[in-house]
């Protein structure tokens, strides 16, 4: 009878040890968890912010400000545009159109 009691207080132990375990795991995973959370709510918010800049940024108004500002480009007018033809003689120049004068303001 002795063997029996001993025998199932190892087994009661070793149940005590497995639930321990399980429950300290079930816990860590968890919290695993809770933080991949917190890290994609962040990376969403930050995606978010990304956008709008992104947006704010590719505005045409700010789009033409750089590149007439830091590519010294300027608007394609009639005056500066050369006409090719597949002959090989030069095209009949059309009449040149004034174009309005737009400057950009910072």
């Amino acid at each position: 009878m002795t063997r029996l009691n001993v025998l199932l207080l190892l087994a009661v132990l070793a149940s005590a040890m497995v639930l321990v375990h399980n429950q300290y795991e079930s816990r860590r995973l968890f919290m695993a968890l809770e933080a991949a959370h917190k890290e994609a709510h962040r990376l969403e918010v930050d995606h978010d912010r990304l956008q709008v800049e992104r947006r704010a940024q590719a505005t045409p108004l700010r789009v033409e400000l750089i590149a007439r500002q830091q590519l010294q480009m300027k608007t394609a007018s009639p005056a500066i545009t050369q006409y090719v033809s597949l002959s090989g003689k030069p095209p009949a120049a059309p009449a040149p159109v004034a174009a309005p004068s737009r400057e950009a303001h910072p």
